[in-house]
C-alpha cells in the first residue's frame, strides 16, 4: 500500500504527505531515478562505479587501499571479514561495453543503460579521444565547477539521450517537465549559483558545447539557449546527492557483528588506522563514489530545518530510500534537509541565507519560526564576534 501522496500547498507548490502512520526507521518509498550520473571530477578521481546505478566496482580493500596510496600486492592494508563487503571486484565481474571501456556492476545494469542512452552516448573507439564533443563538454564542465560538486552536466546529456533514444518523446517530456517548480523561474539566479561570478559567460560556453555534441536532428527544440537554460536550472533545483562506499558498508556491517572483545578491539583500531590514512592522502574530500540523480516522488519533498525524512541508499547504488527519522502521522507532511548536519546546526540567519542562494526561498519551518528573534547574523560572523568580545 501506498503511504503518501502529492498535494498542491498555497505558496509552497507541490509537497509530500503521509497518508499512513510511519514510526521512525519505516520505509516511506523507494524509488529509482529517471537518470542518474557520477560527478565528473568523482570519476576523474579514479572511482569505479557502474555507469548505470553507481554501484562501486571495488571491494572495500581495494577501495581503502587506492585511497590510501597503497597499490598492488604490496598493499599493507588487509581487511578481514570479507563477508561484510557486499561488492565483488570489477575484475571478477567484467562486464563492460562491447564498443567502449565503460563499465558496468551487471549485464543488466549495461542492458538498461544500452536501451535507454548508452547506444547514443557510446564514443566506441573515440572513447578516450580528448578531442571528441562529448569529452571537450565534459572537461569543460570540469574546468567551471570544482569539487565540491553538486550536480553534472552529464545529467543534461543523459536526458537528450534518452529523448533521442526513446519511441515514447511524449511521456519522457512530460516526466522531465514535471520537475519544474511552478512557483520558481529564476534560472539564471540558479545558474549564478551553479557556475560562479562569471556565469553568463560559462553558461553561452557550456551551450555551445552542448550544442555540437549531438545530431539534434528531430530534436531542434533543445538547441536553444533559453530551453537549455530552463533544463540547467531543473537539474540543479531538482538533483539529489547521491553518495556510495564498499568501505563505508563494510565499515557498518562489521559495526554489526558480535564479536569477542579482543576481536571488537582490534577491528575498531584498523577502521581508526584506515580513516586516518585516508585523511592524510585525500584530507577526507573524495571518500565516497559520489553523483546526482532526478527522482520525481521524492523531488517533491520539501525542505525542513527539522526533517522527519532522509534519503538513503541502503543498496550502494542508485535506488533510492526515503527513511522516517521520528514517527510521522497520518497527514504529516513528509520533508528532508536540503542541508547537511553541519548547517543544520548553525543560526537561523545561516540556514536562511545558504537555502536562499542554492534554492531561493525563505524557510519558515517550526524551528525558524520559533528562533525568528535571533540576531541576523550569520554564524561565521558569531564566531567572529565571539573571538573579537573574548580578546576585548
Amino acid at each position: 500500500m501506498i503511504g503518501y501522496e502529492i498535494r498542491k500547498v498555497p505558496d509552497k507548490g507541490r509537497a509530500l504527505f503521509a497518508t499512513v502512520n510511519f514510526k521512525k526507521g519505516d520505509t516511506i518509498l523507494q524509488e529509482t531515478p529517471l537518470v542518474s550520473s557520477q560527478f565528473s571530477w568523482n570519476a576523474a578521481c579514479k572511482y569505479l562505479a557502474c555507469e548505470y546505478c553507481m554501484k562501486p566496482l571495488e571491494t572495500a580493500e581495494e577501495n581503502i587501499s587506492r585511497l590510501s596510496g597503497h597499490k598492488g600486492p604490496e598493499s599493507t592494508i588487509s581487511l578481514p571479514y570479507s563477508e561484510c563487503c557486499p561488492v565483488k571486484s570489477f575484475k571478477a565481474l567484467q562486464t563492460i561495453c562491447p564498443n567502449c571501456p565503460t563499465r558496468y556492476c551487471s549485464p543488466d545494469c549495461l542492458n538498461t543503460a544500452m536501451e535507454r542512452y548508452h547506444r547514443v552516448l557510446c564514443l566506441g573507439s573515440e572513447y578516450n579521444n580528448p578531442g571528441h564533443p562529448l569529452n571537450v563538454l565534459n572537461d569543460a564542465w570540469k574546468k567551471i565547477h570544482y569539487p565540491p560538486e553538486t550536480t553534472t552536466i552529464l545529467l543534461c546529456i543523459k536526458l537528450i539521450a534518452m529523448y533521442k533514444q526513446t519511441e515514447q518523446k511524449q511521456a519522457l517530456f512530460e516526466a522531465i517537465q514535471d520537475f519544474h517548480h511552478e512557483f520558481i523561474n529564476e534560472n539564471l539566479m540558479i545558474a549564478h549559483k551553479m557556475l560562479g561570478e562569471n556565469h553568463q559567460n560559462n553558461l553561452n560556453n557550456l551551450f555551445a558545447l552542448f550544442s555540437q555534441s549531438f545530431d539534434f536532428t528531430g530534436m531542434e527544440m533543445f538547441k536553444n539557449l533559453d530551453t537549455f537554460k530552463r533544463l540547467f536550472a531543473l537539474i540543479g533545483e531538482n538533483g539529489q546527492g547521491i553518495g556510495t562506499s564498499s568501505f563505508a558498508d563494510w565499515v557498518q556491517n562489521v559495526s554489526k557483528l558480535n564479536l569477542p572483545t579482543d576481536e571488537k578491539l582490534a577491528a575498531d583500531e584498523l577502521i581508526d588506522s584506515c580513516y586516518a590514512q585516508l585523511e592524510e592522502v585525500t584530507g577526507l574530500q573524495f571518500l565516497n563514489n559520489e553523483g546526482s540523480a532526478l527522482y520525481s516522488i521524492e523531488s517533491k519533498a520539501n525542505h525542513s530545518c527539522v526533517p522527519n525524512a532522509q534519503a538513503t541508499f541502503p543498496h550502494s547504488n542508485h535506488n533510492l530510500h526515503l527513511i522516517a527519522t521520528r514517527d510521522i502521522q497520518c497527514g504529516e507532511e513528509i520533508c528532508i534537509s536540503y542541508l547537511d548536519d553541519c548547517l543544520l546546526s548553525r543560526s537561523r540567519h545561516s540556514r536562511q541565507k545558504e537555502l536562499r542562494e542554492n534554492y531561493l526561498f525563505n524557510c519558515s519551518c517550526q524551528k525558524c519560526e520559533e528562533q525568528k528573534g535571533e540576531p541576523d547574523v550569520t554564524s561565521d560572523e558569531e564566531y567572529e564576534d565571539g573571538e573579537s568580545m573574548e580578546e576585548d
